[in-house]
Order: C-alpha cells, then structure tokens, then sequence
C-alpha cells in the first residue's frame, strides 16, 4: 500500500518513519509513503499556498491552484507507478472520528493506501475539497494546527497492523479490537512495588497464579468493568452483537454499582 501525503512541513514525518517499532513497516516498504511538498507547486515568486477568506473573517484559506496541480501529480505518480486508485483523506475537526474498524480495513493486504491532504491555517478552498476528497477524519473533538498529527497518527495504526511488525496476539488484544471493549490492566515486575511515600503495591495475586482460566477470566472481567465505567456505548454494541455471555453479564452488572471502586487503573 503507499500513502501520498500532500503537506506544507514533511520534515514532520521523518522520524516517525524510522523510529520505533512500526519502522519495520516501512522500511521494508509494506507501508510505502511518498511526501510532497506543497510549495513546489506554487507558481509565484513568494511560493505562496494560501490567502485571505472571502467574505472576511480571521485567518488565512489555502488556495485551490496548488493544491490542484500537487493532487494531479500525485494522481500521475500514482498511476505511472501502477498503484491502484486510493481514497483522497483529508484531516479536519468536521470529520468523522478515526476507529480502529476503519483502520483494519486500510491495513488490509489488498489495501491501496490513500492520499493524505493535510490542511493548515483555517482550512482549505471547498472547491478542491468537493472536487477530490473521499472521506474527511478527525482524531477528537478538538483543534490541531494542521493535518499532519492525525496523518501520522493513521500511519501508526496501520503500520503496526502489518504483519512481522508486531506478534497477531500484541494487537489482537488491543483496545477496541477482537470484542470492541477497552484493553485490560496489565502489571510486571516487581511483584511488590514500594513507592516513595511507604506505599507496598502488590500485583493482583490472580496474575501469579498460574490457572490461566482464572487469569482470563480476571483479565475479561476488568475489560468489561473499564469499558463500562468509561464507555458505556462499547458494552452496548458488544451486547447488541450477542458479544456478551452469562458471566460477561454479571461483570457488567457489578461494573454498574454506583459505590464500586475503580480498581482497574493502568494503560487502555
């Protein structure tokens, strides 16, 4: 799959690309990424890309002519290269949220990656948006700067879906994978963990037990337990996808009580 990224700052990417765990997917080019610079393709003395809104208000719009002739070389590219027509994405706040679903269907081996628009200022001409983009997407309810964060975001997540990039069974426990609730607790050494302030902090004995029924069924009822504390709506897909059995029923129920602590902290 190869992934086209239109945007004003590639140097943003670098070490992205050959850092960590997921390097492995792009060095060895199952994840192919192209960057280009906007700049290139403007035409005037002061390489302009963007301009004032008509209409007024603050801040500044990218301009269409660009962004025009940077989407038709990447098209050219692409086609010269005998990829496969790929999805235009552009990264705004009005965008559908990135999923994990959507993610797997990107990361699949037949996938053809996509061109990745990433916009700055106060956005882009809607002219080059109605012409070309195929799907928008946002990381939140929130405001970044430009598209380059949720661009490299997406390369992430898709990256370690490769396979030889992580074990089948690392991401298949993810969050939001496998059942579509929250991950587990998970805990290492030292078995005792003495803090600073006097504190001795055990690991939950379960997890040295060795009955690996007992384990996962501690480890299914604490993804049930957070999922419910803090997303509601994933207990009631799981639920209405017949998801849930008897036992994962009563763990829920539990997870409900108002006067339960939370005794599942630690990474999602």
């Amino acid at each position: 799959m190869r992934f086209d990224i239109v945007t004003l700052f590639p140097d943003l990417f670098g070490p992205h690309l050959s850092q960590g765990i997921t390097r492995r997917a792009f060095e060895r080019g199952q994840v192919a990424v192209q960057l280009w610079l906007l700049r290139d393709f403007a035409t005037d003395t002061y390489r302009r890309v963007d301009d004032r809104p008509f209409g007024g208000g603050p801040g500044m719009v990218m301009l269409a002519e660009p962004l025009e002739r940077a989407l038709a070389a990447v098209q050219a590219a692409r086609a010269a290269a005998q990829v496969p027509a790929a999805p235009v994405i552009h990264f705004t706040p009005t965008g559908a949220p990135i999923t994990q679903a959507l993610v797997r269907q990107m990361a699949a081996a037949d996938a053809p990656g996509a061109v990745l628009l990433c916009g700055r200022y106060e956005g882009i001409d809607q002219r080059v948006l109605d012409r070309h983009v195929t799907l928008e997407l946002s990381l939140g309810d929130f405001v970044l700067s430009g598209g380059e964060l949720p661009a490299l975001a997406l390369l992430d997540a898709i990256a370690r879906l490769q396979p030889g990039v992580l074990t089948t069974e690392s991401h298949e426990q993810d969050s939001f994978s496998a059942d579509g609730l929250l991950d587990c607790p998970h805990y290492s050494r030292p078995e005792l963990l003495a803090t600073a302030d006097g504190a001795t902090l055990p690991v939950p004995p379960v997890l040295l037990s060795g009955h690996h029924a007992q384990i996962a069924r501690w480890r299914r009822d604490q993804q049930l337990a957070i999922t419910q504390r803090r997303r509601p709506d994933l207990i009631a897909a799981a639920r209405a996808a017949g998801r849930l059995s008897k036992a994962d029923e009563r763990a829920v129920a539990e997870a409900a009580q108002p006067d339960q602590p939370n005794t599942a902290p630690g990474a999602l």
